[in-house]
C-alpha cells in the first residue's frame, strides 16, 4: 500500500496580493479565494493553497512566513488510508479527522493523507524524435505561450537531521530511496515505481530546517521553456534555468516565489521501478545542473536574458 503523490501543499503567505499574481501567472487556475485564503489547482485537481500567515487552523511554519506549512499527500481508498493510519499511531502531532490523518514529521512539518481529490487526465504531449525511434511523423512538436502545470510533483526542504527524517519517511510511509547524497542528500519516491522523486530531502553543511522549493509537473520540456518565458514576461525572477538535471534527467526551470523559496517547471524525469538501484553521489554544481542559463530567457526576445534582440534578418544575413 503506498502513496500516490502530493495532493494538496499549503503556503502561509505574508503577502497575499503578489502570491496571487504569481501564482495565477504560474498557470493554476483560481477556484476560490476569501480575505485569507487562496485556492488554486492544477490541470489534475491537485489544490495549492495560499494562506495569510494569521489564518486560524494553519499548522506552525517550520521556519518564519513565507513557507509551505503543510503538505498532504494522496492515497487510492479509505482502505489504504486506514493502513496509514495505524502505521502513524503514536507519531508526534498525530490527528485523525475521518477523512484525513496525519502527524509532524522529524523536521517539523505538518503532514497529512487523504484519498485522493485528484482526476484521471490525458494530455498532448510531444513525441521525440531519436536515432532509434522516430515516433513523430509529419507532425510539429508544440510551442507554448505558457505553462498550465499538471500537478505538484515534488517538494525539497532542508532538515536538520538527515538519517532521521530519511528514516521516518521510508519506515513510515513507505518511500524508497532513489539516489542519495550520502549524509547530505535523500532522493525519495512513493512507491517502487515512480518517477524519480516526490521528495528530496537535504541536509547543509550548516544544518538548518526550511523549505527550498516546490516543483510542478509539466507536460513536455518545450512547456517547461515556454512557460519560465512567460514568467519572465510577466516580471519573475528566474533562480536559473532552464537547465537540466542530471541525476533525475529533468529539464528545469527555477523562479523565486512570494509564497516561499522557490517553484520550479519540470519534465522528462526517469521512472523508476524496484529494478532500480540506488546510486551514491558527491554534492556538485555539474551534478546539479548538468547546464543552466544563469538569469534565464527573456519571454520577450527570446534569447538569453540581457542578449541583443533578434532583428528578423537570418543569422547569416550580415548586411
Amino acid at each position: 500500500m503506498n502513496l500516490l503523490g502530493i495532493d494538496e501543499i499549503t503556503f502561509g503567505a505574508t503577502d497575499l496580493a503578489r502570491c496571487k499574481k504569481f501564482f495565477s501567472d504560474w498557470g493554476l487556475q483560481l477556484v476560490d479565494e476569501d480575505a485569507q485564503r487562496l485556492i488554486y489547482e492544477s490541470l489534475n485537481g491537485c489544490r495549492v493553497i495560499v494562506a495569510a500567515s494569521d489564518t486560524p487552523g494553519l499548522p506552525p511554519g517550520i521556519e518564519p512566513d513565507p513557507t509551505l506549512r503543510e503538505v498532504v499527500w494522496a492515497v487510492e481508498n479509505a482502505a489504504v488510508l486506514d493502513h496509514f493510519r495505524h502505521r502513524l499511531q503514536g507519531a508526534p502531532g498525530f490527528i485523525d479527522t475521518g477523512a484525513r490523518v496525519g502527524c509532524t514529521d522529524p523536521a517539523g512539518l505538518a503532514l497529512r493523507i487523504q484519498v485522493t481529490r485528484k482526476r484521471p487526465i490525458t494530455v498532448a504531449c510531444a513525441r521525440v524524435n531519436t536515432w532509434n525511434d522516430r515516433s513523430r511523423v509529419d507532425q510539429a512538436s508544440p510551442a507554448y505561450e505558457r505553462a498550465t502545470p499538471i500537478e505538484v510533483g515534488h517538494v525539497v526542504f532542508f532538515v536538520a537531521d538527515l538519517a532521521k527524517v530519511t528514516a521516518f519517511y521510508i519506515e513510515r510511509l513507505g518511500f524508497v530511496l532513489s539516489d542519495s547524497y550520502p549524509g547530505r542528500g535523500s532522493f525519495l519516491r512513493c512507491a517502487p515505481r515512480a518517477g524519480h522523486h516526490d521528495l528530496f530531502l537535504l541536509q547543509l553543511p550548516q544544518p538548518r530546517v526550511g523549505l527550498n522549493h516546490v516543483a510542478f509537473t509539466v507536460r513536455d520540456v518545450h512547456e517547461v521553456f515556454g512557460g519560465g518565458m512567460h514568467m519572465s514576461r510577466c516580471g519573475w525572477e528566474t533562480e536559473l534555468g532552464p537547465g537540466r538535471h542530471p541525476i533525475s534527467s529533468a529539464i528545469f526551470w527555477y523562479f523565486v516565489s512570494p509564497g516561499g523559496g522557490l517553484v520550479e517547471y519540470y519534465s522528462d524525469e526517469d521512472e523508476l521501478t524496484d529494478a532500480w538501484t540506488p546510486r551514491e553521489f558527491t554534492p556538485g554544481p555539474t551534478l546539479f545542473a548538468e547546464w543552466a542559463i544563469k538569469g534565464g530567457i527573456d519571454g520577450s526576445t527570446r534569447r538569453q536574458k540581457d542578449a541583443e534582440a533578434p532583428t528578423g534578418k537570418f543569422a547569416t544575413d550580415r548586411a
